[in-house]
């Protein structure tokens, strides 16, 4: 089945995408280990984290939901700026039952056109080390491995790196002992 042409990709309101959240998280990530932060912190530790919250400058958030053309909601994904380059992927799911259609990369590719059109420059997600259904179409789409993680909330996570700009990808690629410096990036490090 063709994704581009079954599905549909609406941005949502903030509590539109809760809702849908509270509905169908437990069905999406049914074997996931992890806990919610907020769960385990006392009265004052969630206080301070609200104040703190309050006192940052409104990024910008996206919030993606799918649906087949019967409005039915398949899926969803969102995330927010972090700062003036960069953009966190948050979360992502496709319903079990929608899932191997093409419905996450379809997704995955709006989203970066729209973070590509904004401007950003990095657009990055983490994910648990074994979850190749997103791992690998994130690798087709270009994003590449730029970190590994070990949270106490969810276990070993996989950093995966988008660059709108196609020399910071070089760049990568080189730093990685991958790539050979040719002249631009001997221009750019003077070697």
């Amino acid at each position: 089945m063709n994704g581009d042409n079954e599905f549909i990709i609406k941005e949502l309101e903030a509590d539109k995408l809760q809702e849908y959240l509270k509905k169908y998280k437990d069905e999406v990530f049914e074997n996931d280990h992890s806990y919610v932060l907020w769960d385990i912190l006392d009265k004052k530790e969630l206080d301070s984290v609200n104040e703190l919250k309050e006192k940052m400058v409104r990024p910008y958030y996206l919030r993606l939901g799918a649906f087949d053309k019967k409005g039915n909601f398949l899926g969803w994904s969102f995330g927010f700026q972090e700062n003036s380059t960069t953009f966190y992927m948050c979360n992502s799911g496709v319903l079990e039952k929608y899932r191997r259609k093409g419905i996450y990369s379809l997704l995955l590719r709006n989203c970066l056109e729209r973070l590509n059109k904004l401007g950003f420059q990095e657009i990055y997600s983490k994910h648990n080390a074994t979850n190749n259904a997103v791992l690998i179409p994130k690798l087709k789409e270009g994003f590449v491995i730029t970190k590994f993680e070990l949270s106490d909330i969810f276990g070993v996570l996989v950093h995966l790196t988008y660059f709108t700009n196609r020399t910071r990808k070089k760049v990568l690629d080189y730093r990685c002992g991958q790539l050979k410096p040719d002249l631009e990036l001997k221009e750019i490090f003077k070697i």
